[in-house]
């Protein structure tokens, strides 16, 4: 089992980077375009770098839904090696069956 504390940040990072998705969005794009001065770029990347670091969805960390473990991750089950297996042993994932050949 994880810390909680390290559950309760990337929790605390997830939120931040689903507020603040529509804000830096608008910034990259506007930082992207071709027709803005060097000047006017500037400033926004300058308004891009304020914004807070933990808003950024990069630092978002995909954790297991029951565990809270890092590494190892299925995505399509949103749980870890671990878990997943001890899942599909005992029945409780329709669908995955243990491979035979």
């Amino acid at each position: 089992m994880a810390k909680k504390s390290a559950v309760e940040k990337n929790e605390r990072r997830r939120r931040m980077s689903e507020g603040t998705k529509a804000k830096r969005d608008a910034l990259r794009e506007k930082f992207h375009r071709k027709d803005l001065s060097d000047e006017e770029r500037h400033e926004v990347g300058m308004r891009l770098n304020k914004m807070a670091k933990n808003s950024a969805p990069c630092r978002v960390r995909n954790r297991c839904l029951m565990s809270g473990r890092p590494r190892g991750f299925y995505r399509r089950f949103y749980m870890s090696r671990i878990a997943l297996r001890e899942m599909a042993s005992s029945g409780l994932l329709p669908g995955v069956i243990k491979a035979s050949w």
